[in-house]
């Protein structure tokens, strides 16, 4: 057959395929705004040959029918956008396809990767739905980049004679990013690097981009860490002018200053942070009172008195939002001087505080309340651990093993006394938030034991006792107490509030089926009950190898707490008014509570509501990509961890299930990896979405969300930061 007949049986079977209505769909759809003749499109399109031609003449009318096309008076044939163009947010895949979810819509809508159109995750777009499904996921195309989530990406640079190729780290990433020799800015071959998107041509495979950073050599700690830092687009270090701004602030204690505010210095106070705190940016004092009630002050850290508005300082504060903890460092809101300095309460010094005072009763009925500033005197501080031995042992003699010192030491009385009576307290306050609806979470933390490199040495779990809820419930006292104080009034002010829905009735309904596996029955039929059975799991669960499991599915179901100026209440707190007041230090919607509320307590009037949700959508953006970044160096760290345990077999639980692998959550390290389905020997599996499982075609063997395995760890990807385990089979097959 010759060249030109081959072409033409080509061009033929593309017109006659099943595919040719999603043609001709499709280019409508690249130029919705225009109307064309039949005999524009069908030149448009190169249809020459008479069948083809009657086919599209048919296909128009049936088109048109159906809704999608539409046809003027002159014969002239456009999109129907009515009905099938939304705006949504593009949620990709690993696998390289995509979700677009649109808030109006209860379903997100698929899109396969031919139908991206150069769209990347995260991105806000124009999708055209062209198969509208009422009960499922409807398909569509993205027709339109309306604002790219990001321009800056890491990766390996991967480097030709004239040119390279970034090979993005991050598995949401479908295309390599091309590289001029231009624009290679002295990076070599294989280093890790922070490459900008330039442009994304339609008639280009990969778009082009400019190397901006070189981050170091792949694998390496610090250049990981860094990379976690980039990847987000989160700060590493301050602008050098905004240190010098910040070291030029006045932080001596004046007694002009003093004079302004209530003087509470010679008011028993302490702090009970963790061991390795550097920042204090909260504290307690506590007097009896005559009349058997007890004067209890929340005493937190007054950032807004050094970083005022418009100045430099502000706005880098406000541009970060958060201080970012990962697995071996913190990235800080504020420059030391403050954020370790002139801003924390260590003991023995006197600090500017915003205090939240309180009479309170001995059955924690609150008499009194006072907000506003003042200048305080830390008498102590304590570890968690050294409260703790007080409050277990109602002793202030702290052995040395659990000494700050490292030496045994005895605490004054009168501390001793308060420390057990604001425990005493705690236990009652928090006693009656459960019986109000409040959900209890008390998630196992996972630490790791690091050498002086770095290197994992092992894990440890932390879990919240008595001393870290004492500090939690006085917290919550003051956050809750201002929000309600600015919420209540008759006249509506701005206030930044701290806001929490109720959890999806579909991810209740998916958690209810994993735990009953375990032997746990939960009745979610009337919502006044969901909280107290959550607590009730989640107290059952306590101690069993099942817990990290349950806890992790239990806090999955809940809603995403966020800032914003319309209150809702926080449901897993079971509080009508809620904010975040106590932690400036780290927190900038901590920092916005402490001007509004002082501006409020000055007689000031509202201040815009739209600015101030603007600020707060920032803040909570801001939030998340911090929570993330810490997520990826705990799993960074969790693969340099297992990496030394290649081989090993571990007894694990299957934590996730998907159409290409499952999860599953080594119990005694907490380490997460991946069986993918087409490595399981003696069958072809399937995803059975319904069970939350995989099935054997053959055997029907199933495995399911929240079954004991056991896997050998067979690869440790540090630079793709992903465990590959081989599955050896169920816990009670499995002999080990």
């Amino acid at each position: 057959m010759s060249k030109k007949k081959r072409r033409q049986s080509k061009t033929k079977s593309t017109h006659n395929s099943p595919k040719f209505s999603q043609k001709v769909l499709s280019f409508f759809r690249q130029h919705r705004d225009k109307s064309y003749s039949f005999n524009q499109i069908a030149d448009l399109l190169n249809i020459k040959d008479t069948k083809t031609r009657n086919r599209l003449i048919r296909l128009l009318g049936q088109l048109t029918a159906k809704g999608q096309l539409q046809q003027d008076d002159k014969h002239r044939f456009s999109l129907n956008i009515k009905d099938h163009l939304y705006t949504g947010k593009v949620d990709m895949t690993t696998r390289g396809n995509a979700y677009v979810i649109v808030d109006e819509l209860e379903h997100d809508i698929h899109i396969e990767q031919k139908n991206l159109n150069r769209a990347l995750d995260g991105d806000e777009v124009e999708v055209f739905v062209f198969k509208k499904r009422e009960q499922s996921k409807s398909e569509g195309e993205i027709i339109g980049i309306l604002n790219r989530h990001k321009t800056d990406f890491v990766g390996v640079l991967q480097k030709q004679n004239h040119f390279g190729f970034v090979i993005v780290q991050n598995p949401k990433m479908y295309t390599d990013i091309f590289v001029s020799k231009d624009h290679f800015n002295g990076a070599d071959d294989g280093l890790l690097v922070k490459v900008s998107l330039l442009e994304w041509k339609e008639d280009s495979d990969s778009p082009t981009g400019e190397i901006t950073e070189v981050l170091g050599k792949p694998g390496e700690h610090n250049t990981e860490m860094h990379a976690i830092l980039a990847d987000y687009g989160l700060p590493e270090k301050f602008p050098p002018e905004v240190e010098a701004f910040a070291d030029q602030i006045d932080t001596k204690i004046s007694p002009e200053e003093i004079k302004k505010r209530r003087d509470m210095r010679d008011t028993l106070t302490f702090t009970i942070d963790p061991t390795d705190a550097k920042d204090f940016d909260d504290a307690l004092s506590f007097k009896p009172l005559e009349n058997g009630n007890f004067e209890i002050g929340i005493h937190i850290a007054d950032v807004a008195h050094y970083v005022q508005p418009d100045t430099i300082l502000d706005e880098e504060a406000f541009k970060r939002a958060t201080s970012i903890y990962l697995v071996d460092r913190v990235v800080p809101m504020l420059p030391e001087v403050l954020s370790n300095g002139a801003c924390s309460l260590r003991p023995n010094e006197e600090k500017y505080t915003f205090s939240a005072v309180f009479e309170i009763t001995p059955d924690t009925k609150i008499v009194n309340e006072w907000f506003g500033r003042t200048v305080t005197y830390s008498d102590a501080r304590f570890a968690y651990e050294e409260a703790q031995h007080i409050i277990e042992t109602t002793s202030g003699q702290i052995p040395p093993q659990i000494s700050l010192t490292k030496k045994a030491y005895t605490v004054k009385k009168e501390i001793v006394q308060a420390v057990l009576q604001l425990d005493q307290l705690a236990k009652k306050m928090r006693l009656k938030r459960m019986n109000n609806g409040a959900i209890s979470f008390d998630k196992v933390e996972v630490k790791f034991n690091l050498s002086e490199d770095n290197s994992p040495l092992g894990v440890h779990f932390k879990t919240s006792k008595d001393a870290n809820k004492l500090i939690e419930e006085f917290m919550l006292l003051a956050n809750r107490k201002v929000s309600e104080f600015i919420g209540k009034q008759k006249t509506k002010k701005t206030f930044v509030y701290r806001c929490h829905d109720e959890p999806d009735d579909e991810k209740l309904e998916t958690l209810n089926t994993v735990v009953s596996k375990f032997g746990y029955n939960l009745n979610f039929k009337n919502s006044k009950n969901i909280a107290h059975t959550l607590n009730t799991l989640l107290n059952d669960v306590q101690g069993k190898k099942e817990q990290n499991l349950v806890d992790t599915l239990t806090i999955r179901t809940m809603s995403k707490a966020y800032y914003s100026t319309q209150n809702i209440g926080h449901y897993g707190l079971a509080f009508d008014y809620y904010s975040h007041f106590t932690s400036p230090i780290r927190r900038y919607p901590d920092v916005m509570a402490h001007r509004l509320l002082q501006h409020y307590l000055d007689q000031g009037k509202s201040v815009s509501e739209t600015e101030y949700e603007d600020k707060c959508k920032h803040a909570s953006e801001m939030e998340k990509l911090a929570t993330n970044a810490e997520r990826d160096s705990i799993k960074y760290m969790q693969v340099k961890f297992i990496q030394n345990h290649e081989e090993t077999e571990f007894l694990g639980v299957i934590s996730g299930v998907t159409d290409f692998g499952i999860f599953v959550e080594i119990i005694e390290n907490k380490c997460e990896g991946m069986v993918r389905l087409r490595d399981i020997k003696g069958d072809h599996y399937d995803f059975n979405q319904e069970h939350y499982a995989v099935i054997g075609r053959r055997t029907k063997t199933m495995y399911q969300l929240g079954d004991e395995v056991y896997v050998r760890v067979k690869k440790a990807d540090l630079i793709k930061r992903n465990i590959d385990f081989e599955l050896l089979g169920a816990a009670d097959e499995v002999i080990i």
